[in-house]
């Protein structure tokens, strides 16, 4: 069901009143009006086309699934895509619901492609700021980008928790390499997925805030910088925890491979060691004359060697640190 309000001279006037009346509240220029409309079809959106004259491929973006964050310029209106992320922080796995907006002089459309967009979020960042409806589309819009942006910005901030995390365990004396594997590469992942929705915000925002597009007056502009500074410090964070990830990576190889080589060098040390008496063994196992064959002397001469020999070369390797 298609969700719908209407402020008149920056004052809620009216909620919930069926869509085909938008086009009669829109004749009174004080009038601005929202509609709300969630996994709509072509079908569902050819009415609300036809009244606000939509441009027919942005009908067909607002319909279609995966668009890349954007603002289209037609003539009657714009057209914007976005994203809301949110992290798993149980598995690092990052979740996006995609919302598409059509916005008028008089009227903001938006599409929610599932309902996990949290339309209601929105809805109470209008009424916590109702003393700015007076600004029209441009109070409406910055609602919607507000709320995507702070869903970015939790989620960077939730995967800088689960980075400082994964760096602890590389460092673990029993660190289980297998799982540090599989969630660093999550992780990266998430943060792929996350500036692909974030870095194109930055374009978005600017054409958003053009003087041309008379979407945002003078008193929404500040917030709307406000809006555009955290996407950057948003990008920049994006940016600077996907290179602490692959730092992390070649950290945890570097330490794997530092690791397999004090193990190798220890189990060659020990292989000479006990190649002693293997070879003292086999000397002294030969089935012809030697000095003590026979002889019980023969048996300690032997035993001696592969004791003092055995004890040199162990601490010949402990005074390198070779064990």
């Amino acid at each position: 069901m298609a969700r719908t309000r209407l402020y008149r001279n920056g004052v809620l006037e009216s909620e919930n009143f069926p869509a085909a009346e938008v086009s009669d509240y829109l004749r009174d220029s004080t009038a601005t009006v929202w509609l709300d409309m969630c996994s709509p079809t072509a079908e569902d959106l050819a009415t609300i086309s036809e009244e606000l004259s939509l441009h027919e491929l942005a009908v067909e973006d607002a319909v279609h699934e995966h668009q890349r964050p954007k603002l289209d310029r037609y003539d009657t209106h714009a057209f914007l895509t976005a994203y809301t992320v949110r992290l798993d922080t149980s598995t690092g796995v990052l979740h996006k619901y995609e919302v598409a907006a059509f916005v008028t002089p008089r009227a903001l459309v938006t599409v929610r492609k599932d309902e996990n967009f949290d339309i209601e979020e929105v809805v109470r960042r209008w009424d916590s700021a109702s003393e700015l409806a007076k600004s029209g589309v441009g109070f409406l819009v910055h609602g919607l980008l507000d709320y995507v942006v702070d869903s970015h910005f939790e989620a960077v901030q939730a995967l800088d928790e689960q980075i400082e995390a994964l760096e602890d365990l590389v460092f673990a004396d029993h660190a289980d390499y297998r799982e540090l594997q599989r969630r660093s590469l999550r992780l990266r992942k998430s943060l792929v997925t996350l500036r692909r929705v974030v870095l194109p915000m930055r374009e978005l925002a600017n054409a958003v805030m053009r003087r041309d597009l008379h979407i945002v007056d003078d008193a929404m502009m500040p917030y709307y910088q406000d809006v555009y500074d955290h996407i950057l410090r948003a990008a920049e964070w994006t940016e600077s925890l996907r290179d602490l990830v692959t730092t992390i990576r070649e950290t945890q190889l570097t330490l794997q491979g530092n690791r397999l080589n004090a193990i190798m060098k220890k189990v060659t040390s020990w292989a000479a060691i006990i190649a002693v008496p293997t070879a003292i063994t086999g000397f002294y196992g030969q089935n012809v004359p030697y000095p003590g064959f026979e002889h019980a002397w023969g048996f300690w001469a032997s035993t001696i060697a592969i004791v003092v020999i055995s004890g040199t070369l162990y601490w010949m390797f402990k005074l390198r640190d070779w064990l």
